[in-house]
């Protein structure tokens, strides 16, 4: 089996604005295998997380096909992209989005319990999680008492959870403080080379993009490699 994890070919995407045409993705092509980091950069606007939505089938090109797993997905049904989403992709954003009367080790188990996962298996996973993460001392704590820093690593262990190959991160440290977002962001990188995750990551942040293995910028809709 190929160590391809994502395809995107030929990506093209478009929105009309008081009827002109801004062309967001222009002929976008771009490969990730198996244990990749990849960074994405560009000024705000520039379509990135339009970029990270199609990767992550939830939005549609307009044109292009994406192949996740060796799987053409442009043409799945919504319930099938669903599938492929909770099956082999994980997401992290900007903010946590972290369900706020649940603990950290409930907002880890709670995707695994959507995917099926017994409940002993889905606990025991995320406590595991949480100690990759230095978090075992907060497992039970509700997001409102845990740190900006805190709460995104049990973002990242959440995302984690069903043992993703794909794993895409707008912003995953934007809003932290410049010390705490490198010790995030090594936390982030590590798990993904360890457990050999593809992750495609946004960021305005050009030191945490040299750590990665190669880098994009996006600008006016053309992809480049940096």
């Amino acid at each position: 089996m190929s160590d391809t994890v994502l395809s995107l070919n030929t990506i093209h995407h478009h929105y009309t604005q008081a009827g002109q045409r801004l062309n967001v993705l222009e002929d976008v092509t771009l490969q990730l295998e198996a244990g990749q980091v990849v960074g994405l950069i560009g000024a705000s606007g520039t379509g990135k997380s339009t970029l990270l939505h199609i990767a992550g089938l939830l939005d549609a090109p307009l044109k292009g096909h994406i192949t996740i797993m060796e799987r053409d997905c442009t043409a799945l049904s919504v319930t099938q992209q669903a599938q492929v989403r909770n099956t082999h992709i994980g997401f992290i954003y900007q903010f946590h989005h972290l369900l706020r009367d649940f603990t950290a080790a409930e907002n880890v188990m709670l995707p695994q319990l959507i995917a099926g996962v017994d409940k002993k298996i889905a606990s025991e996973r995320s406590l595991s999680l949480l100690s990759q993460f230095n978090l075992e001392n907060r497992a039970h704590h509700r997001p409102s008492q845990l740190s900006g820093g805190e709460q995104q690593r049990v973002a990242i262990a959440r995302a984690l959870a069903n043992r993703p190959k794909l794993l895409l991160a707008d912003e995953p440290t934007g809003n932290l403080d410049p010390e705490t977002s490198a010790i995030v962001f090594a936390e982030l990188l590590s798990q993904a080379r360890e457990h050999g995750v593809a992750a495609l990551i946004a960021t305005h942040n050009h030191a945490l993009a040299a750590q990665m293995d190669r880098t994009y910028s996006l600008s006016k809709g053309v992809l480049r490699h940096e």
